[in-house]
């Protein structure tokens, strides 16, 4: 080998090797993730042990300073870690991911400081209730390359993941989903007690754009668009009322939404009524069923079998992540590839966007909404 020719291996092959070694150490350090905004109930979780991970939360943007103070009274929290001005965080952070915890009206907004500085974004669920708005956050994520991501508890469930994955392999031979029912809710917010920050807004058609209806009814949307792959309904009725006018005088607490299928049809059940908190499902096929009790619970009776069967489904099991800030993480770093239409997606939200909105429609004009367009 000539001396020039091995002099360009060995610094070609150097090179290699600190490249690499420059992927691994950015691989090691922890994704920095910021937060905007504190209101919605859930902004405790990564505060909290379990939710912990391979990420660093380096800044929270908050513009109501009592909520500041309460969230480092209650976690400890330096003074540092919090800014009132969103564009100063985000310039000074320069996070990798932003997680927005505030009203649902205000993802877009989140979306439009985050996206055009290449920060993927997580939002708690839905992704919005308008349209318009789920359309230019789509145009904001595909223009400027970013993962957007709406986070359901449910995803989190070892059942939901075991029941995607029935229906998704023939050899379970439950055939085409025919039914599927939705039970998801509690005994309303204030009943069990959420924060008034979060009371306030929730509660706020302009912010929320319903009640029950946006709040749990996005659960079955989203779960019935990962189970039949993303098909477009054909249309929509929805039942929206107020039983507790004194404690919900601007939103309903309880409504069902039923979605018509090419051949099959999903009945979603939300409600701040229930006696107790719920988050079960049915679902049906041509040749069985599964029923979801819980998280961990699934109730199932295959073809052939003479009566249904109780398993215990855990996350080993099924490879569920749990913990979706680690989710985030995957993501993020290109170790996980969220499926066309699943939980997560892009894809499957906006079409639960669609989905709610008509659903708000119907229940305020009594009739049935048919969507247009095509798969």
């Amino acid at each position: 080998m000539p001396n020039t020719f091995r002099l360009f291996f060995i610094s070609f092959l150097f090179l290699l090797i600190q490249q690499s070694i420059f992927a691994q150490q950015l691989d090691d350090k922890p994704v920095r993730f910021v937060m905007v905004g504190l209101s919605h109930g859930h902004s405790h979780w990564i505060f909290q042990k379990q939710f912990q991970g391979d990420f660093e939360l380096a800044g929270v943007y908050e513009s109501d300073s009592q909520l500041v103070d309460q969230f480092k009274k209650t976690y400890r929290l330096k003074d540092d870690l919090f800014f009132s001005d969103l564009d100063r965080m985000l310039d000074e952070v320069q996070p990798e991911g932003a997680l927005a915890f505030g009203p649902i009206s205000e993802h877009l907004n989140v979306v439009r400081s985050c996206a055009p500085r290449g920060i993927h974004v997580m939002v708690e669920k839905p992704l919005a209730f308008d349209v318009s708005h789920a359309r230019e956050m789509e145009t904001l994520a595909k223009t400027h390359k970013i993962h957007l991501l709406t986070n359901y508890e449910t995803s989190w469930y070892p059942t939901t993941d075991a029941i995607l994955r029935f229906f998704s392999e023939p050899k379970d031979d439950l055939g085409p989903i025919r039914k599927a029912v939705f039970h998801h809710g509690h005994r309303g917010p204030k009943e069990i007690g959420v924060g008034p920050e979060f009371l306030t807004w929730l509660t706020d058609p302009d912010k929320n754009g319903a009640g029950a209806l946006i709040d749990f009814g996005c659960y079955g949307a989203n779960i019935m668009t990962a189970l039949i792959k993303g098909e477009r309904p054909v249309s929509i009725m929805a039942l929206a009322q107020t039983h507790k006018p004194d404690i919900y005088p601007l939103v309903d607490d309880e409504a069902s939404i039923l979605i018509e299928y090419k051949d099959a049809q999903a009945i979603i059940q939300a409600s701040w009524n229930w006696p107790f908190d719920r988050k079960d499902m049915e679902v049906y096929g041509a040749n069985g069923y599964c029923i979801a009790l819980d998280r961990e619970k699934l109730k199932a009776r295959f073809k052939g079998q003479a009566t249904e069967e109780l398993n215990l489904i855990y996350a080993k099991d099924t490879g569920t992540i749990a913990n979706p800030f680690e989710y985030f993480v995957d993501v993020i770093r290109g170790d996980l590839k969220i499926g066309e239409y699943g939980l997560y997606s892009l894809e499957n939200n906006l079409l639960v966007v669609e989905i709610l909105s008509a659903a708000m429609e119907s229940a305020k004009t009594g009739k049935r909404i048919y969507l247009t367009g095509k798969n």
